[in-house]
């Protein structure tokens, strides 16, 4: 490794996912994941009783038999696929790459340790958020800042706010379409559903609708849909206020009456397949359209390590990192 590469290293990032799929550990995470203000921005000492004394017991087990159910053999899929990135990335850079999640393990500060113990002086953070959301790639910069905080000397920093309308990411997406499309035929439509967040939020400023659209709109443009075929949609809904619509489920259930026999649904907002995408997406969903009245339903995989997302990963590293 040259001296010059060797100055600067990637941390991949991550929302995270319990150590194991049991009662326990989903409820350590989820404890720490709706702790964090970016998510819940309620006063403390009105969320805290109500997650600890109602949430908390509640959902996780629920969640666990849900996890469960997609738990792959090397563990939970966000963090198998996650994995693989962190070793495709680092083989095509030829520099450190660590991977730290924003909740759980492995950790934000162990993947910056790691960095540093490699002699990196110069860090770019790598949010593997496409859409910018303060509840996602504004929390890991508050995560890191915490992490620093207590450091004497901290490396430098640059971090990737989006990538919704790169070029090589939306022709991965594309590419992921068309292949998939190749080996079973094409639907009557293709459904984009990007994880919700409460409308209050994007009211007071958060890009993240825009973004969302802003990538459905270059996808559909790329691969040659009328927008009639093709639309988008919010999923992972939580909680009783309002969050940007339309809903995932509902619309679903919608282009099932409406006639729609096969649907094809994507996630463009997940760099990972994860328990979102795999249990409610294509478990949850696929039931709701059957019932509805629809015969066929598809979940295109998200980009996972594919080499087109690895090699678009490696041209946003290679662009955020000149003159290092």
């Amino acid at each position: 490794m040259s001296e010059k590469n060797n100055n600067y290293g990637v941390l991949l990032v991550n929302l995270g996912t319990p150590d194991e799929a049991s009662p326990a550990a989903v409820k350590r995470f989820l404890s720490e994941f709706l702790h964090d203000q970016r998510v819940v921005d309620m006063s403390r000492w009105l969320w805290c009783p109500i997650l600890h004394g109602v949430i908390l017991p509640i959902r996780s087990p629920k969640v666990a038999k849900l996890y469960q159910s997609v738990w792959m053999d090397e563990g939970s899929p966000l963090m198998v696929y996650s994995r693989r990135q962190q070793r495709q990335l680092a083989e095509a850079l030829q520099v450190p790459v660590e991977l730290g999640m924003t909740y759980g393990n492995p950790s934000l500060a162990s993947g910056l340790e790691s960095l540093k113990q490699q002699g990196c002086h110069r860090v770019l953070v790598l949010p593997l958020y496409p859409q910018y959301s303060q509840t996602t790639t504004a929390a890991v910069f508050d995560k890191v800042a915490k992490v620093l905080k207590s450091c004497p000397e901290i490396p430098e920093l640059r971090l990737v706010h989006n990538y919704f309308d790169h070029p090589e990411y939306i022709s991965a997406l594309a590419e992921s379409v068309t292949e998939f499309w190749d080996d079973h035929g094409k639907p009557d439509y293709l459904l984009c559903s990007y994880h919700g967040i409460p409308k209050r939020y994007a009211d007071n400023g958060d890009p993240y609708p825009q973004h969302c659209n802003g990538t459905t709109a270059l996808l559909a443009e790329k691969l040659g849909l009328p927008r009639e075929q093709m639309s988008m949609s919010y999923q992972s809904i939580f909680g009783r206020e309002e969050w940007l619509k339309p809903y995932t489920e509902q619309t679903i259930s919608e282009l099932a009456q409406k006639g729609i026999k096969r649907l094809d649904v994507m996630c463009p907002a997940f760099s990972v397949d994860c328990l979102e995408t795999l249990e409610e997406i294509a478990e949850q969903c696929r039931e709701t359209f059957i019932e509805a009245g629809g015969k066929e339903f598809n979940l295109i995989p998200c980009l996972n390590d594919n080499p087109a997302h690895i090699a678009m990963m490696a041209q946003i590293v290679s662009q955020n990192t000149q003159g290092w």
